[in-house]
C-alpha cells in the first residue's frame, strides 16, 4: 500500500509551527507495513487542497491528513475531501452528543460553528476524539482510502492509536518491524564501509545508516507477512552487524548514550562525580536529566580556571607550566584527584578548546581531552574531529565522557 501524508495548515508553511505529525505518521505507517510515498504541505486553501488531494488519489493507496478540522471557516479540510471523494457532508448524531457533552463537562457555550464539527461524510466511518472537539473520518472510493485527522498532535495520535491503527492493521498484508541501533566513535561514510558486504545486493531486511550530531545510527527493517517473521530477519541481521562493527555499539534499542551509561550506573550501583572545563557543566546537566539518577550521581565539579583546576582537583601547576591546561596530563590529573576528593566509583574529568576563538596551531579549536577511572583502570581519549561550532564541541566532548565511562563500565578499555 503506497500513502501520501498532507498536513493542511497556513502557519506551517509560514514556519510558526513545527510540522512533527509527519514524523508521527510516517514512523506508524512504516511500522504497519505502508510504504510513505509523499509528504505534502498545503494552506488553509480550497482549491489548492483539492487539487493536491486529486494529485494524491491517482497516485497512492492511502492519503492521510492533518489539520483543517475545527469550528472556523478556514478549517475547510472535511468539505473539500467530500468534494474530491464524491460525498456529501450530513449531521453525524454521535459526533453531536459527544460535542454537546464535551461543552457540559467544560462549563462551555457551544457556538453554531462549534455544530460544523459534528457533520461528516454520509459514507465515511467516523472516529471518535476522546482529546478534543474534532471529530476523524476515514472515506474510501474505488479501493482508495483517505483519513482525515485534527492537527493539535496531542489529538492525532490519540485518535491514530485508539481508531486509525486498527483500521490500517485490518486492511494491510505486511507489517514491518525495524529496530535502530546507535554508534559511537565510527563516521557514516567508514560505517557503510565496514558494512558493504551486506548493504550490497540487500533486499530484506534493509540496512540504512543516519549520521546524528557526533555519532550513528543503523536501522535494520524487514517487511514481512508476520511480526514473528519480520523480528527473526531483523535479529539474524543484527547478529551480522555486530560481528563487524560490535565494538562501536552502544545501544541496539535506539537509546542515547546517556541513557545507557545512567542505567548501567543505578543498575549497578555505582557511584559518578565529574568535573567539566570546556563543556561547562554540560555533562552534569545530562546526566541529571535522567529519572532516578540521584541514586548514583553525586557531583559535578565546573574548573574553568587554571586556579580552579588547582585548588578544587589538586592538578599541579607544573602540570599545567609543561602541558597546558587542554592536555592529556591535565585531565588524567583532574579524574585523579576528583576521585579523591569526591571518594566516588567512577570519576570522569574533560578539558578542551570549545572555541569559536582560542585556538592555535598545536592546539585547536574542537581540541578536548577525557579521562575517566574506575578504581584503578582509566581510559584516556582525544578527539579527533575539530570544529569551529562551540555547541557541537561541547556535545561531541559530553559525548566522548560518556563513551569513555561505557567502555570502563563493560570492561572495553
Amino acid at each position: 500500500m503506497k500513502a501520501a501524508i498532507l498536513t493542511v495548515g497556513t502557519e506551517i508553511l509560514f514556519g510558526q509551527i513545527t510540522n512533527t505529525n509527519t514524523v508521527y505518521l510516517s514512523q506508524q505507517l512504516n511500522l504497519l507495513g505502508i510504504d510513505v510515498m509523499y509528504h505534502y504541505t498545503v494552506g488553509d486553501n480550497p482549491d489548492r487542497l483539492s487539487d493536491m488531494l486529486q494529485y494524491a488519489y491517482h497516485d497512492c493507496d492511502l492519503i492521510i491528513t492533518t489539520g483543517g478540522l475545527g469550528p472556523t471557516q478556514d478549517d475547510l479540510t472535511k468539505e473539500t475531501a467530500a468534494k474530491v471523494f464524491g460525498d456529501e457532508l450530513v449531521l453525524h448524531q454521535p459526533s453531536m452528543e459527544h460535542l454537546e457533552r464535551f461543552f457540559a463537562r467544560t462549563k462551555g457555550r457551544m457556538t453554531e460553528n462549534n455544530r460544523k464539527q459534528a457533520y461528516m461524510p454520509s459514507r465515511a466511518t467516523v472516529f471518535e476524539n476522546a482529546y478534543g472537539t474534532a471529530p476523524a473520518f476515514a472515506l474510501e472510493k474505488d479501493g482508495k482510502i483517505l483519513i482525515c485527522l485534527p492537527g493539535p498532535p496531542r489529538e492525532m495520535k490519540g485518535i491514530f492509536e485508539d481508531h486509525v491503527r486498527p483500521y490500517l492493521e485490518a486492511r494491510s498484508d505486511s507489517v514491518i518491524h525495524y529496530r535502530t541501533l546507535r554508534l559511537f566513535g565510527i563516521g557514516e561514510s567508514a560505517l557503510e564501509t565496514r558494512l558493504l558486504e551486506l548493504i550490497d545486493g540487500q533486499t530484506d531486511p534493509t540496512l540504512a545508516t543516519y549520521a546524528k550530531e557526533g555519532e550513528c545510527s543503523l536501522r535494520i527493517a524487514s517487511k514481512r507477512s508476520t511480526l514473528e517473521e519480520a523480528q527473526a530477519a531483523v535479529d539474524e541481521m543484527i547478529g551480522k552487524v555486530r560481528a563487524l562493527v560490535g565494538e562501536y555499539i552502544y545501544s541496539e534499542e535506539n537509546e542515547d548514550l546517556y541513557q545507557v551509561v545512567g542505567r548501567k550506573l543505578i543498575d549497578r550501583g555505582l557511584t559518578l562525580a565529574c568535573a567539566e572545563s570546556c563543556t561547562g557543566g554540560l555533562f552534569a546537566k545530562t546526566m541529571t536529566d535522567i529519572p532516578g539518577i540521584s541514586e548514583v550521581f553525586d557531583r559535578g565539579i565546573v574548573t574553568y580556571s587554571n586556579r580552579a583546576k588547582m585548588e578544587e582537583l589538586g592538578v599541579r601547576e607544573e602540570t599545567l607550566q609543561k602541558f597546558g591546561a587542554v592536555s592529556r596530563e591535565t585531565a588524567e590529573e583532574m579524574a585523579e584527584g576528583l576521585q579523591k576528593v569526591s571518594c566516588c566509583d567512577i570519576c570522569v574529568s574533560v578539558t578542551g578548546v570549545a572555541g569559536p576563538g582560542g585556538g592555535t596551531p598545536e592546539k585547536p579549536v574542537g581540541l578536548a581531552h577525557v579521562c575517566a577511572v574506575f578504581g584503578d583502570r582509566k581510559i584516556c581519549a582525544e578527539t579527533a574531529l575539530r570544529n569551529s561550532r562551540r555547541a557541537w564541541n561541547r556535545q561531541y566532548s559530553t559525548l566522548l565522557m560518556l563513551d569513555c565511562i561505557n567502555r570502563l563500565l563493560d570492561g572495553r578499555e
